[in-house]
């Protein structure tokens, strides 16, 4: 039997054993190196600080904790609260306002819309769902926090041989040590990285202000609609409606629609459409070493399709498939030329 045909097949059957002993930590494996692509500048940064690779790796992973897992476990004590606490008075109350509603002239043409989508509210049947999606996020919410303390046990050894795992790879990978696919790679994940945490606080500050105005706890909205405005599509809906519902039960109808309407123009118009496309071409031509040359629409819509098919784990590794399939097409590209 020819050797290298030998050696060959023992890799593939070594490799799926490998594959079928590590097949439930794969995702969590991808994340954790994802993210670590992603927080390469924040690595280059402490490097220079710091010369033992166990202390650049456990501030990386203190920092990853802080940003994603503290916010997550207050977020789900905080539901768990509101589940064992919650008030099935207040839907009640929404419905009976119905015929109370006033509204300013302006805005009369919108009343019998509200009154049709009050009077078709069923109490005990919006009860009943409300706690069991509530119950639903609260089960998923576990297996989502054992996740993170798993990715952020790889993250953690990711970083710590982060130097050896990146020559290795250049070693292996039949590129050239100065090609730009990594350096492309590492760029696109930064952008996705940072934009994507800066948009976040900056969406959750300002609807912490105005949960703060009316006397609601801004900390925990704050960071539940920074999560929220991660989803494709509804994002913030699923935090302002709620919140301007319940200002309309207590008979504040004008604050409803003031917190409605700042929600809609200054966060979801303002924010959102308007300035985040700025925070990407920022952070892309200042807070990363090498600029990306791929477009922001490029990364926005790998973002959506990402958190589309992968969940919120999908911000993360939508751009970086979409950032490796664009760089072997240069690659592919390239090589085709040498061979000419």
């Amino acid at each position: 039997m020819n050797k290298s045909g030998f050696l060959f097949g023992l890799f593939l059957l070594v490799l799926f054993f490998v594959w079928y002993l590590y097949r439930p930590f794969l995702l969590p494996i991808s994340i954790a190196s994802l993210l670590s692509i992603a927080t390469s500048s924040l690595y280059s940064y402490f490097d220079k600080k710091y010369k033992s690779p166990m202390i650049k790796a456990v501030i990386l992973t203190v920092i990853l904790g802080l940003i994603f897992f503290a916010p997550i476990v207050y977020a789900l004590n905080a539901l768990a609260h509101f589940v064992n606490n919650f008030d099935v008075s207040f839907i009640e109350k929404i419905v009976k306002l119905k015929n109370q509603l006033v509204l300013p002239e302006y805005l009369g043409f919108v009343k019998p819309y509200i009154k049709d989508f009050l009077e078709n509210i069923n109490v005990a049947s919006l009860s009943s769902n409300i706690f069991k999606y509530a119950t639903m996020i609260l089960k998923g919410s576990a297996g989502f926090v054992k996740d993170m303390v798993i990715i952020l046990v790889f993250y953690f050894f990711v970083n710590l041989y982060a130097k050896q795992l990146l020559e290795y790879l250049k070693d292996v990978l039949p590129f050239e040590k100065n090609s730009s696919f990594f350096t492309e790679i590492s760029s696109v994940m930064n952008i996705v990285f940072y934009s994507t945490l800066i948009t976040a606080i900056f969406e959750g500050a300002l609807f912490a202000i105005i949960a703060v105005i009316y006397g609601y706890n801004g900390l925990l909205f704050g960071i539940l609609y920074g999560f929220a405005s991660l989803i494709p599509v509804v994002g913030g809906l699923l935090l302002w409606l709620p919140l301007s519902l319940y200002q309309y039960s207590t008979g504040d109808s004008f604050g409803a629609f003031v917190i409605a309407g700042y929600s809609i123009v200054v966060i979801s118009f303002i924010a959102d459409t308007l300035i985040k496309p700025f925070i990407i071409d920022y952070v892309n031509e200042k807070a990363v070493k090498t600029p990306s040359n791929i477009s922001p629409l490029v990364i926005f819509f790998a973002m959506l399709a990402g958190l589309t098919t992968f969940g919120f784990w999908g911000v993360i590794i939508g751009p970086a498939i979409t950032t490796f399939f664009i760089s072997f097409l240069k690659i592919y590209h390239k090589v085709l030329h040498e061979e000419d």
